[in-house]
């Protein structure tokens, strides 16, 4: 006797799913995703439509076989031919069942069945005849039921009930529906089907209008007691009903539905990651619940109060599907309460003098970057922690090159002596290439020539946007001084190692300023 207190989740990932435009799963793929199904507490697994293809039927077969504890389904159209087949691929299981169909809008019986209202309701209930004798478990579904008359439905209903069908699915085929309709729907068949309290409603929703777990739900709400979805919403055209979804919904809803399921929500995001590695399709990143910014927070208020109070922005826990925690992504709208509790995450305690001028740095680099990653602020700090007195600062720099033309570069530099009278600190150097250029353009302003010996760059961070990071050698004057500069365009990143070096080289030796070109 099916528990009402429920709903009991059919996961059709390997059947409508595999429907899905530019997917299509192998036996050996079948088996690990039905697997992990089975591990996460699913209670049906669709496992194929066992006629299609002999390669579906032995997958099907397998998946009987080997996958213990849940009902493995088969699909079968109303032919005898279909049905038997579906029971020889589902009778290994512990539990076969036997998942028959006929279409009952009118548009589908008059253009593609061909056939009357009555032809249809002795189809289905010879259809359902038969799965039940060899079968002990018989669900029928009313393809587009959405779109077909209330009162045929509910004859069609009668009848298969009548002769063994034990769970009827009322299936939104095209996505037509909106939630008020659907709950509407369930409630009347519920209410006018003899010995409707006898077998189970299941709802089947499509997502065409994006509303497939709303119309799920508002079933559920009605009086179904199953499910039928998929992970990551997969299925034909915009998808079924997302599986991650409805369980969660049901779960931080409670109090609203007062329902439970027995899938372990822990497992989800495991399990979206493993369909979506063997489809090949990825979930958008704003998908719910298992989407890459589903508990991420960009904006700095949000990511203020996440701080103090995770359910200030967060109605699910990310422990209850199996990540470790809430994701800050920082960016430009983040402030300095993310930035410092992300960098007290990576081990470093910030000075409230150091997180002013780390934060001042981390807008900066925030401005020119879509998001900042751990390398970047690990970075950003190193610079802060082995700063110097800066004798001179990159006010500004522009290159010309290509590969017909000399490179020439405009560099302004601007000095922070406060006896500084200089008038004169920008000018054009011309070199092999653009950093040359601009180095050159360095040199002339200081009057100090130094002569590079080791240049080295590598990414610190990930993404075309990353940051690169420049470590020199300079010979000024007889003295090799090293120098490092970041930034996400190599060539400022080039011009900012070499006034390190530069600026470490006149602290270093101070007697040397009276070398530069123009005094300070």
């Amino acid at each position: 006797m099916a528990d009402k207190n429920r709903v009991y989740i059919f996961d059709t990932t390997l059947r409508d799913g595999e429907q899905t435009p530019g997917v299509s799963l192998n036996r050996e793929e079948k088996l690990e995703i039905a697997l992990a199904l089975k591990d996460m507490g699913v209670d049906i697994i669709e496992a194929g439509f066992p006629i299609t293809s002999r390669g579906d039927f032995e997958a099907v077969s397998e998946i009987s076989r080997k996958v213990k504890g849940p009902c493995i389904a088969g699909l079968a159209r109303a032919l005898r031919k279909d049905i038997e087949t579906a029971w020889e691929a589902v009778r290994p299981s512990s539990r076969p069942r036997i998942h028959t169909f006929i279409a009952t809008s009118p548009v589908h019986m008059k253009y593609k069945l061909q056939m009357t209202q009555d032809q249809v309701l002795e189809t289905a209930s010879e259809a359902v005849q038969l799965a039940r004798k060899i079968c002990p478990e018989v669900e029928f579904s009313c393809e587009d039921a959405l779109r077909s008359d209330r009162d045929f439905l509910v004859r069609v209903v009668d009848k298969v009930i009548e002769n063994g069908a034990g769970i009827i699915n009322i299936p939104d085929t095209v996505g037509y529906a909106v939630p008020g309709e659907i709950y509407d729907l369930f409630k009347h068949l519920i209410e006018n089907v003899k010995g409707s309290d006898r077998v189970i409603f299941s709802s089947h929703c499509h997502n065409d209008l994006g509303l497939a777990v709303s119309n799920s739900l508002s079933a559920i709400k009605a009086g179904a007691r199953q499910a039928e979805c998929a992970m990551n919403g997969l299925g034909e055209r915009a998808g079924n009903a997302a599986l991650e979804e409805i369980v969660m919904a049901l779960k931080a809803r409670k109090n609203y539905f007062r329902l439970d399921t027995k899938i372990k929500t822990e497992k989800i995001t495991a399990m979206s990651r493993l369909v979506a590695r063997i489809t090949g399709i990825i979930p958008q990143p704003n998908k719910a619940i298992v989407g890459n910014n589903a508990f991420a927070h960009g904006a700095g208020i949000h990511q203020d109060g996440v701080i103090k109070k995770r359910t200030t922005y967060e109605i699910i826990d990310p422990k209850d599907i199996g990540l470790k925690e809430s994701k800050l992504v920082l960016g430009k709208l983040s402030g300095r309460h993310a930035l410092k509790k992300r960098m007290q995450e990576l081990g470093y305690e910030l000075t409230e003098t150091q997180l002013i001028s780390v934060f001042g740095k981390f807008k900066e680099l925030a401005d020119k970057k879509k998001e900042i990653f751990d390398e970047d602020l690990a970075a950003l700090l190193e610079g802060e922690r082995t700063k110097i007195k800066e004798i001179f600062t990159l006010v500004s720099f522009q290159v010309f090159t290509g590969n017909t033309a000399r490179p020439y570069a405009l560099v302004r530099l601007k000095k922070n002596e406060e006896k500084s009278r200089c008038k004169k600190c920008e000018e054009v150097g011309m070199g092999d290439g653009p950093v040359d250029a601009a180095l050159r353009a360095m040199d002339k302003i200081t009057g100090i020539e130094g002569k590079l010996l080791d240049y080295g760059i590598r990414s610190v961070s990930s993404g075309k946007d990353a940051i690169g990071e420049v470590r020199v050698k300079v010979n000024f004057r007889g003295e090799v001084i090293p120098g490092k500069g970041n930034s996400t365009d190599v060539i400022e990143a080039s011009i900012l190692a070499y006034l390190d070096a530069l600026n470490r080289f006149l602290q270093i030796n101070p007697k040397h300023k009276k070398y530069l070109k123009v005094s300070l």
